[in-house]
């Protein structure tokens, strides 16, 4: 039985950690992705500053700077800014070797480049002659890059075209078909199992982004993005909750609606595990009233604010992007409503759930219990990092982060608390904190370092904890 539990909790941290790696190569682009949706919504034709002469802008940035910065992130996530140089120029093989915009092409060249010139480095590492060493440097990097651009113009980027188009053809007949709402059935538990920046950034967004070169908008990016359902859950919680749950959740619902931080939702979800069918009924009912109303959006909307869905909104779609995220928020909060009102035990507030759930996890893995006993025994002479990390390590972690540090600088100590990608854990923290669920891969990362698991970076007595044994 232990053996099944840890073969479905090795599959989910494998899923995870790819889902990490793809959402990787774009969270940290998202800046440029907002830019040439702004730029499009504005001078395209059909936008709200038509300009000719602007809206030039446009092709060339979806072309070539979007999918060169993320061959670049690609390579860099393997080898730092060499990894990175390699993986960008590799990148512009299959640009020029198609004639659609290649973020697909770019997630496989760029990890692709930097993992060839790192066993490159390591293959020669301490073989090279004094004074030749940048010689080497240069034109191993030029060589391999080279070569790997001629490769992917003429391989590997007529495969992925081919790929792409065939995954379009089949999103575009899952949309004729009237299916795509189907889709939220298997999204919204995903997101929940913090693989929602896999999703959008990993595979909704470069599908979208390619029926938004064409036709102006998609409503891709409006699937996994959709507020409504997470806002729906966290209504129903400040008037039908109870004890901490009911308290948190008015924050928590600026936080997640204005603010755009999904995550924050997620434990009020894995309290209550059926609150996961108002989930997918919102997602379902939204993304209906998009795909009748033609709703779509002209770029990826990060974070998944309701400020960024109607900034990403083109001319004459708003009434269509918000009649969808209130009839999810509505459909929503009727279920989740039900769900609370009915249930026959009792409802533990949220801090009382996640040391029950620590507890029981506790019994059943012995990694569990050392990491609480660690963390008890952490003293502030051992402690100078503390870092909070998740997914993406903007959104949740940000929160826990700054959570934290108020309660250090208030108790007079002057550790270091910082927010990372789980992907980009410095090798110097000390003390690493994560949601339960993806503090195996933490560990993983940094097996040296004392970790500690929260159920929510909003409201857990683990800080308290923390700096209880920091002043002691």
């Amino acid at each position: 039985m232990n053996e099944s539990v840890n073969n479905k909790q090795d599959v989910k941290v494998r899923i995870q950690r790819f889902g990490s790696y793809l959402s990787g190569m774009v969270m940290p682009n998202i800046g440029a992705f907002i830019a040439w949706g702004l730029i499009t919504a504005l001078f395209i034709p059909t936008g709200w500053l038509p300009n000719e002469d602007l809206a030039k802008l446009v092709g060339p940035m979806i072309t070539f700077l979007l999918p060169l910065l993320i061959g670049f992130t690609g390579g860099k996530m393997i080898y730092d800014v060499r990894g990175g140089v390699v993986g960008a120029t590799a990148t512009m093989g299959v640009i020029v070797g198609t004639d659609i915009p290649m973020f697909l092409g770019a997630m496989i060249m760029g990890p692709i480049g930097g993992w060839v010139i790192k066993k490159f480095d390591q293959a020669i590492h301490g073989k090279v002659k004094s004074g030749f060493e940048m010689l080497v440097n240069n034109f191993s990097a030029g060589i391999l890059g080279g070569l790997l651009t001629l490769l992917a113009y003429k391989g590997i980027g007529p495969v992925v075209q081919g790929i792409s188009n065939v995954l379009a053809s089949g999103v575009e007949a899952i949309i004729n078909a009237k299916m795509l709402p189907l889709a939220n059935i298997f999204i919204e538990p995903a997101k929940v199992l913090f693989l929602n920046n896999a999703i959008n950034h990993g595979i909704l967004s470069p599908l979208a982004i390619d029926q938004a070169a064409d036709a102006g908008k998609s409503i891709l990016f409006l699937l996994e993005t959709n507020p409504g359902p997470g806002l729906g859950i966290l209504l129903a919680f400040w008037l039908f909750g109870k004890g901490t749950a009911k308290q948190t959740a008015p924050g928590a619902v600026i936080i997640h609606f204005l603010g755009g931080i999904h995550e924050i939702y997620f434990p009020y979800i894995l309290m209550k595990p059926m609150l996961i069918l108002a989930a997918i009924a919102g997602g379902v009912s939204g993304v209906f009233t998009f795909t009748l109303l033609d709703a779509g959006l002209v770029a990826a909307p990060s974070p998944g604010s309701i400020f960024a869905l109607l900034a990403m909104t083109p001319k004459g779609g708003y009434f269509a992007t918000l009649a969808g995220v209130i009839v999810a928020t509505a459909v929503s909060f009727a279920v989740a409503s039900l769900i609370l009102k009915t249930s026959k035990a009792t409802e533990e507030d949220l801090t009382t759930a996640a040391a029950k759930m620590e507890e029981m996890k506790g019994k059943k893995s012995s990694v569990s219990s050392a990491l609480t006993s660690q963390s008890a025994e952490v003293k502030a002479v051992d402690v100078n990092k503390i870092v909070f990390a998740c997914d993406a390590g903007m959104g949740s972690s940000a929160m826990g982060a700054g959570i934290l540090r108020n309660k250090v600088q208030k108790a007079g100590l002057d550790q270091t608390v910082i927010n990372t990608a789980i992907n980009n854990l410095p090798e110097d923290a000390d003390v690493v904190i994560t949601h339960k669920d993806l503090t195996d891969r933490a560990k993983a990362k940094l097996p040296n370092a004392t970790h500690i698991s929260v159920d929510n970076f909003l409201n857990s007595p683990k800080y308290d904890e923390l700096i209880n044994s920091l002043k002691k």
